[in-house]
């Protein structure tokens, strides 16, 4: 059950060994020479550990920086959390996965888009019946509530993302208040001896979107909901810090409790200094403000720029389309080329041989919707734009147009 993209990751890793030029689009993550993290927030990483901090954190999370989050939520979502209902851990998986632990029983049954990033190996690491509910194109991949109503009888958790990984996607305002009127509505269904359905929505990505696309929080727009929702956060993509393992949830005490005790039993703490140092970093908006506007302007421009590219060989009468970037480091592409025969003369017979195909023919990687759920004949793939500088996503469109040409 280990992750898809990493095994591709290491294919890559091998090509680039051997001397070969890869444009890496698979990991989600940011390379520290195009995309560092905040000049400031690694300052007070620094002077945190001059002034000692390296003992145990506290179980649900350095004072300071709770207090920080606290007014982080309520400057940038309009929501108000206290400490008791904030709790922080090393970066958002074991938020998510605390979670899991906490509500669910064996077999209890997990409701998910497909794709979506890891909710079927959560729902394998606790015994959980997972529910994968497709997402259609033409809906840029997010399930509306009249796709998930179906499935929401006994279910313990809706597991939500926006901006959407792998897509890049968003929900609408009014999609995302139907889903939240449609859990109220179920829960009110149930009897008192019932689990409640609890919306987990994983809002990582929020504060990168591009454009005129808004992020909608769910308990912004129905407050009602906020005794039945979990949201994960953290400071991993919006501040390019993913190795520096600061996450944090807020929601409903009762369970920010239940967390606290299982992330406490398996020491999944962010470090001491680290949330000392988020903790300084976001109570000066200025900071945040100032980093973001470079930040997302650096992603934006890759992003539309494979985006053209990809528009560009549709165009021109390839077999490729892409999904507009909308939020996240993520660009949805369109490869339609099952059953094309390579110059060797090998059928693509499925969606892992065309991304072996294109990353030794094209020196493109990118992951294919199987590693999200999807079937392994799905034309559909992520590129993920933070580990390849500007010049490297330009540079790939030649190579992928020739790769492509080749196919007969």
């Amino acid at each position: 059950m280990g992750s898809e993209i990493i095994k591709i990751a290491s294919e890559v890793n091998d090509l680039k060994k051997s001397g070969k030029q890869i444009s890496n689009l698979t990991i989600g993550d940011f390379n520290p020479e195009h995309y560092p993290i905040p000049e400031k927030f690694r300052d007070y990483i620094n002077a945190a550990y001059k002034k000692g901090f390296t003992n145990y954190p506290p179980a649900g999370g350095v004072l300071a920086l709770t207090q920080s989050i606290s007014k982080f939520i309520q400057k940038n979502f309009g929501l108000e959390y206290r400490t008791e209902e904030i709790q922080v851990s090393g970066g958002s998986r074991p938020l998510i996965y605390a979670l899991y632990l906490s509500l669910l029983d064996n077999n209890d049954k997990v409701v998910f888009p497909v794709p979506s990033w890891n909710n079927n190996h959560y729902c394998h690491l606790t015994g959980a019946s997972p529910v994968m509910v497709m997402g259609k194109p033409e809906n840029n991949f997010m399930p509306t509530a009249e796709d998930f109503k179906p499935h929401l009888k006994g279910a313990v958790i809706l597991a939500l993302c926006s901006p959407l990984n792998p897509t890049g996607t968003m929900f609408s305002e009014q999609g995302l208040k139907e889903i939240c009127e449609m859990v109220l509505e179920e829960n009110a269904q149930r009897s008192p001896s019932q689990k409640p359905l609890i919306l987990m929505y994983d809002q990582i990505y929020s504060l990168l979107t591009y454009g005129k696309h808004q992020h909608f929080n769910p308990v912004k727009l129905v407050p009602a909901m906020r005794d039945y929702t979990v949201n994960i956060d953290g400071a991993s993509k919006g501040f390019a810090s993913t190795g520096v393992r600061v996450g944090w949830a807020f929601g409903p005490q009762r369970i920010m409790e239940k967390m606290k005790a299982i992330i406490s039993h398996i020491g999944a703490w962010a470090p001491t200094a680290e949330q000392n140092a988020m903790g300084e970093f976001l109570s000066n908006s200025e900071n945040v403000e100032e980093f973001l506007n470079d930040h997302k302007f650096k992603l934006q421009r890759s992003l539309e720029a494979l985006y053209r590219g990809i528009k560009s060989l549709k165009e021109e009468g390839l077999p490729v389309d892409a999904i507009e970037p909308m939020g996240a480091i993520y660009l949805t592409l369109k490869i339609d080329i099952l059953g094309k025969k390579t110059p060797e003369g090998l059928v693509l017979n499925n969606s892992m041989e065309v991304t072996l195909y294109l990353i030794h023919q094209a020196g493109l990687a990118l992951v294919p919707f199987t590693a999200f759920g999807d079937s392994n004949n799905s034309p559909w793939f992520r590129a993920s734009v933070g580990a390849c500088s500007f010049k490297e996503i330009e540079q790939v469109m030649p190579r992928l147009k020739s790769s492509l040409s080749a196919l007969v």
